[in-house]
């Protein structure tokens, strides 16, 4: 079965804007250290314990042309030794067309680095491998989640009549807000 349309389109060829294109992607800066090498590669009977931290940063380039990184730093301990530290700031160029102007700094905070993290999560693997311990395979981050508390205004000192250990539960840790003015402004 065959469906035909008719070739009158009211004299409109116009090409559909897209809301999101990723231009480019590309490793900004890499730093890998293993500063115990080679005792850090012998078999040890505690597992290190391995911090990531996770930061994203836009910048205005045009009209419609913008720069997001995506930082991601695991520092792994074990004790007080520090068995590697592995930092990566990942970026993309990303145009946006047809997203109002509200819209703008959610997709630059949320959807791109939603696109940028599986490959900047396969450069840390590779790196952590390459540096003679498993591949790190970062647990994926929530975007949103991230965006939602950095908008939150900060919280003020605990009430004295509080109950002890009531903090609010969208507390990011250190590391983890949102930096950077999508809009390009200081």
């Amino acid at each position: 079965m065959s469906e035909e349309t008719s070739g009158d389109g009211g004299g409109q060829n116009e090409a559909a804007v897209l809301p999101l294109v990723v231009n480019a992607q590309y490793v900004k800066d890499l730093s890998f250290e293993n500063p115990r090498a080679p005792m850090s590669l012998q078999q040890s009977e505690e597992a290190p314990r391995i911090d990531v931290n996770v930061d994203v940063q836009a910048t205005r380039l045009g009209e419609t042309n913008y720069e997001v990184i995506l930082a991601l730093t695991a520092t792994a301990n074990s004790g007080d030794d520090k068995v590697f530290l592995v930092e990566l700031s990942y970026g993309g160029l990303f145009t946006l067309g047809g997203i109002p102007e509200e819209h703008i700094q959610p997709v630059l905070l949320i959807e791109c680095p939603r696109l940028l993290f599986p490959f900047a999560r396969a450069v840390i693997a590779d790196m952590t491998r390459d540096g003679g311990f498993a591949p790190l395979m970062i647990q994926p981050v929530d975007f949103a989640e991230m965006y939602r508390r950095s908008q939150q205004p900060p919280q003020e000192a605990p009430v004295e009549n509080a109950p002890a250990g009531d903090t609010p539960a969208g507390d990011a840790p250190a590391g983890d807000a949102l930096a950077g003015d999508p809009q390009g402004n200081a």
